[in-house]
């Protein structure tokens, strides 16, 4: 069953499926050419990013891991924001102390991403409890993938979040790999959302490549926590096709046959399939597209390139809102050897 989206919106949200996967590329290449020091992309998993952040309503929070570049664009983080973090340049709002895609901007909801894996599943769910206290009707959703499922933190806050009922969904993607490590060495379990039975609440799991089935599962899950109804798991079963970072090597732990065979269910193929179907996109819509994002992005490149990186004082300046009177001494120190450095 379709979901009730119009057909701007549809094309709305393939367009920004286009621009994840054009980002995704150009990032890795700025890494490769030393433009950028480090890249985490998403290379097949856009439907599960784009699909579950689309279920959300502006009020809502996000608690990312640091894969969700889809998530971060359809939240309304620009890219240039996301262009001057990967940069770490002046207008970072991170001020360069976060690896790539760790981005958090608080107008949208969107808390900071994290690098140890799964410390957001309980800022999730106490973010929850917070709200159901305060009678505040918003949800929180928390992004991670299966090997994130073996942390402490996965099962402290599932636990959690079923004793108390929180108004939290719990999205794990299952992109077969954390790191080298296949799936099938995570778990013994038949499948990750059948874990949710065991903190009392509901599992679902969904194909996590198809975006409108994305959709749908996270509003059902979104809409009956804000009605009181409690935490759902929900394993969206997609797969990684590039590397895990820009560190990694995926041909060292995975077979060619295997990637080609998840190739062939590639999210953004399957959706413009869906559209054309639908006589809502056409050869000239996709060329306009593709032309239009890799434009766009090189904008925000060009933008981030000409900007210096942060400021010194700001390793001071933006750690309290009132300075104590031992970083009031360092800081001085740094004022005063950078006039020294200058005379020299």
């Amino acid at each position: 069953m379709d979901p009730e989206i119009p057909a701007d919106e549809l094309k709305r949200l393939y367009r920004l499926m286009v621009l994840t996967r054009n980002l995704d590329t150009r990032g890795m290449q700025l890494q490769r050419q030393g433009r950028i020091g480090f890249y985490i992309g998403c290379l097949g998993q856009e439907a599960a990013h784009i699909g579950s952040a689309y279920a959300l309503k502006p009020e809502d929070w996000v608690f990312p891991a640091y894969r969700e570049v889809g998530a971060m664009l359809c939240r309304g983080i620009t890219l240039n924001q996301l262009l001057d973090q990967y940069y770490a340049n002046a207008e970072d709002i991170e001020k360069g102390r976060q690896l790539t895609n760790l981005l958090g901007v608080k107008d949208v909801n969107y808390v900071t991403g994290s690098a140890p894996i799964a410390t957001q599943i309980p800022h999730a769910v106490g973010a929850a409890l917070a709200a159901k206290i305060r009678g505040d009707p918003i949800v929180t959703l928390t992004y991670f993938g299966d090997g994130g499922t073996s942390e402490n933190d996965f099962h402290t806050g599932m636990n959690f979040a079923g004793v108390f009922k929180t108004p939290t969904v719990f999205f794990c993607q299952n992109n077969h790999w954390a790191i080298s490590l296949p799936v099938e060495r995570q778990t013994a379990s038949e499948t990750i959302a059948v874990k949710a039975l065991a903190y009392g609440f509901e599992g679902v799991r969904v194909d996590g490549n198809d975006i409108l089935a994305v959709y749908r599962t996270t509003k059902e899950a979104v809409e009956k926590a804000r009605q009181g109804g409690g935490p759902t798991l929900i394993e969206a079963v997609t797969y990684r096709m590039g590397p895990h970072s820009s560190s990694d090597d995926p041909k060292r732990y995975r077979s060619e046959e295997e990637l080609a065979e998840w190739q062939k269910r590639d999210p953004l193929i399957r959706f413009r399939r869906y559209l054309e179907k639908k006589r809502l996109w056409t050869e000239a819509d996709e060329k306009s597209a593709q032309d239009e994002t890799n434009r766009e992005i090189e904008e925000a490149v060009q933008h981030a390139e000409k900007l210096p990186k942060p400021a010194l004082e700001t390793l001071f300046t933006d750690v309290y809102a009132e300075m104590p009177w031992n970083l009031e001494e360092q800081f001085k120190g740094l004022v005063e050897e950078k006039e020294r450095s200058k005379q020299r």
